[in-house]
């Protein structure tokens, strides 16, 4: 339970790391002090919602076609190796650091109709939290709720972290070696998830 639980955890901060919209407005709101706490538990909450369909909805639909769960197996560890794979070329070219201080101040319902948009309708999310998300909980079985509870406390975690940090982090991560670095471990870990997914398998 406790190696679902971590693996669920670590896999959840390894998808959010990576630079985003949703990250990088929480980051510019965190920075500004505005509106952290309503728009630091709206991702949390979403993440939570679309880990869980991708982890429950995923085990119903795998008792449904259980012949379809090693295909799904090995489906997930090509995603995210090439994600891993990915994250390894984001860090050797580099790229721009974030620059969070160009942000605008609006009302609460704007920031989190924004954050519903970047969160709910980018195509992107489903694809981490729903398909991947869902595909690597597949291999705990059991203790697939263990997994599911570790990637949303790893998400809140992030979040809490990023939002209310933000005074601390903007600095290091205007950077673009910081980010860089980033990108490195996010490979590493997710390599080692990939790994874990086709011992799995075999």
């Amino acid at each position: 339970m406790l190696s679902a639980f971590f693996n669920g955890f670590g896999l959840s901060l390894s998808l959010i790391l990576a630079v985003g919209a949703q990250n990088a407005f929480v980051l510019k709101q965190g920075l500004r002090r505005e509106y952290v706490l309503p728009l630091v538990v709206f991702c949390a909450v979403s993440d939570a919602i679309l880990m869980g369909l991708g982890v429950f909805g995923f085990a119903a639909l795998m008792d449904l076609l259980p012949s379809a769960a090693p295909f799904m197996l090995w489906f997930g560890a090509l995603f995210v190796f090439a994600y891993a794979m990915l994250s390894f070329k984001r860090a050797w070219q580099g790229g721009e650091g974030l620059d969070p201080a160009s942000a605008s101040k609006g009302s609460l319902k704007a920031a989190l109709l924004f954050c519903f948009a970047i969160t709910w309708l980018n195509p992107h999310v489903y694809l981490d939290t729903v398909l991947l998300v869902g595909s690597v909980a597949s291999r705990f079985g059991d203790y697939s709720v263990a997994f599911w509870a570790g990637a949303s406390l790893g998400s809140a975690v992030f979040f809490v972290a990023l939002g209310y940090g933000a005074r601390f982090l903007a600095p290091l991560m205007a950077r673009a070696g910081s980010w860089r670095v980033l990108e490195f471990g996010i490979g590493v870990v997710m390599t080692v998830i990939a790994a874990g997914l086709v011992w799995s398998a075999i």
